[in-house]
């Protein structure tokens, strides 16, 4: 395979791999070569996006690898996070945030099983936004991230604390039933809100 095949490659892996980025180990295991190759695959991928007038570049920060964007177009990231229209929520993304508000704190995990579908681009957004974080870290294998609502979250729906929240039914049958009448209740009360 030629070099570029090789870039392309590490190009798309790094834009899979998002803000988590990739260590020249994983890039070299995935591509099949030596980490030197891997090496010199990554410098000529950075070395064509910094003689390019494109907007995002590749940058290896903390012994990983990422595609960013670059800092002159800063201006026009700014300006379209804060536009009106990046304002609204996806389904997937009020679905997983009524799951987190009301079963917080929660694992990604437990989320998916809830929702049936991935959960990882729903759980970027609502953190970008700041209506959820990191607050703490699950017992046992993996310990993983445990989510919950933030402040910016209640300024978002106009409540003043998590109890103003609907009611539950006090009567549930069976989990995926009381997903779906969460999610109906949180959408009620507060699509308004959201348009």
């Amino acid at each position: 395979m030629e070099i570029t095949n090789w870039k392309g490659i590490a190009e798309s892996l790094l834009f899979a791999a998002g803000d988590e980025g990739l260590s020249l180990k994983q890039i070299a295991h995935v591509l099949e070569v030596e980490e030197l190759q891997a090496r010199e695959i990554m410098d000529s991928l950075i070395e064509d996006y910094s003689n390019s007038s494109r907007g995002i570049m590749v940058v290896e920060l903390a012994g990983t690898f990422q595609l960013v964007t670059k800092k002159e177009f800063s201006a026009y990231l700014k300006k379209l996070v804060e536009s009106p229209s990046s304002a609204s929520l996806s389904q997937a993304a009020l679905e997983t945030l009524a799951i987190i508000a009301y079963r917080q704190p929660i694992t990604r995990t437990e989320i998916e099983e809830i929702r049936g579908v991935k959960t990882e681009r729903p759980l970027q957004t609502l953190s970008a936004k700041a209506l959820i974080k990191e607050v703490g870290r699950a017992e046992g294998t993996g310990r993983a991230y445990l989510y919950g609502t933030t402040k910016e979250f209640l300024d978002y729906f106009g409540l003043k604390s998590i109890e103003e929240l609907p009611p539950l039914p006090d009567k549930i049958s069976e989990e995926e039933d009381s997903f779906q009448e969460e999610a109906d209740l949180f959408f009620e009360k507060f699509q308004e809100l959201d348009s």
